[in-house]
């Protein structure tokens, strides 16, 4: 339960430096949100990584009100375990929900954030 708390509350997202870098999640940012806790932060990933997989199904699916409303949403997760890029491509989505460039912005980004998920769990 704990990590659905984490994975959907505000983040804390005040500027600061990355210093995951390019990662496509800031691991820093996310042991900062989990307390360090390495098995809470598998189990956050992994909730993340499955929401933002349907999510794409999903918004090929829905008209502009409902695609910017399940945006709104991911951008908040994403933010929240350290996907800032998937949250930007959510927040273009958000902004302009009949852009089919934004919407394939996010799915990349969430390709990347699942590949580098899948990664750590190795």
């Amino acid at each position: 339960m704990a990590a659905l708390n984490i994975a959907f509350e505000t983040p804390d997202t005040t500027p600061q430096p990355r210093p995951s870098g390019g990662r496509p999640i800031d691991l820093v940012h996310l042991a900062r949100q989990t307390g360090g806790d390495k098995a809470l932060e598998a189990e956050v990933l992994a909730l993340f990584a499955r929401q933002a997989r349907e999510s794409v199904t999903q918004l090929a699916t829905l008209k502009t009100a409902s695609r910017a409303e399940l945006a709104h949403k991911l951008a908040g997760a994403a933010k929240g375990v350290g996907a800032f890029e998937v949250a930007r491509c959510a927040e273009a989505i958000e902004a302009t929900p009949a852009n089919a460039a934004a919407v394939a912005a996010f799915a990349k980004a969430v390709i990347d954030a699942d590949n580098f998920i899948v990664g750590l769990t190795r």
